[in-house]
Order: C-alpha cells, then structure tokens, then sequence
C-alpha cells in the first residue's frame, strides 16, 4: 500500500493499518526511546503514548508526508516535552533561597531529584503510573481516563491521594 493510502487507511481508523503500523515501527521507535535517558518511564512507555497519539490524532496526519516521518516527529515531541517536564519538577530556582549560587551543591539537586523518584516509587502502581502521566507528562484526567478505561473521578482521586503521600514524604524529610 502507497504511502497516501496508507495514511488515509489510518485516518478512517482501519484496526489493520493500526496494527501494521505498530508491529512495523515499534523496534524503530524503541531504538529512538532508547537514546534517551529517563528516570521514570521506559522507552516502552514512549513508544505506548505515541500510538496512543497517533490514535487520537490520527485525522491530523498528511498524505503528503512519509508516514514514518510523521510517526518519528510525534515520539520525538513526546520525549522532548517529558524531558523538558521532568528537568522543571527536578530543577529548583536558587534565587528563591538566600545562599549564593556558588555555594549551592550540585549534589542537593541530584538529592532531590531521587528522593521524588523514591517517593513516586513507593505509591501504589495504579497511583504511580496515573500521578506519572499527570504531574510529568502533562495529561489530563480525561486524557488519562480514556488510557486506563478508569473516570475522572477515580483518576483525580489518585492523583489527590499521590500528591498527599509525596507531599508528607517531603515534609517528613
């Protein structure tokens, strides 16, 4: 099938266009995933949420684009804006303490950061890959929702019962 057709194909929703793009790319996106360095999700996670974009915007895809180039462009922006989310909720600004910048320890930063991998670490899985989703991947509950087959309410819930465990983690250290 030409490359026309085939984005056509996917924009109707056809179920084996779908399942000829993820058994054809996965490796190919995995091996992007993989250069990348995370402290939380996997490269397998990328590459979930990729085709979970490529499902829900699938009637944003170009004909006249290569589809592998378009499918490459929508892993790479995901990691991209993990990477960035996840430098921001690490990454602290000095100017809000009164110490000057060079007596700040690198090492505070790398501190930190794994203690909140800890904590997330240390809620239920359920809680952990919901709080993930929200807090770093920026989704929202009804994005979120529609992943996990779970309402709203239950993800808010999870997410309010996350941030409560993390937040009296924090304070008790």
């Amino acid at each position: 099938m030409d490359n026309k057709k085939f984005i056509l194909s996917l924009k109707k929703g056809n179920e084996a266009s779908f399942r000829e793009a993820y058994l054809k790319y996965y490796d190919k996106l995995i091996n992007i995933a993989r250069r990348f360095n995370f402290t939380v999700l996997t490269p397998q996670d990328f590459v979930q949420e990729t085709f979970l974009r490529l499902y829900d915007k699938r009637e944003l895809l170009n004909e006249d684009v290569l589809f592998d180039k378009q499918l490459f462009v929508i892993c790479k922006n995901i990691i991209i804006n993990h990477l960035n989310r996840e430098n921001k909720i690490i990454q602290f600004d000095p100017s809000q303490f009164e110490i000057a910048e060079e007596e700040i320890d690198t090492g505070i930063f790398e501190e930190r950061s794994e203690k909140l991998y800890n904590f997330i670490n240390q809620l239920p899985e359920q809680q952990q890959k919901i709080f993930t989703l929200h807090k770093l991947e920026n989704l929202s509950y009804k994005e979120i929702a529609a992943m996990t087959d779970l309402s709203e309410k239950t993800i808010a819930n999870h997410i309010y019962l996350a941030s409560k465990f993390i937040r009296k983690k924090i304070e008790n250290h």
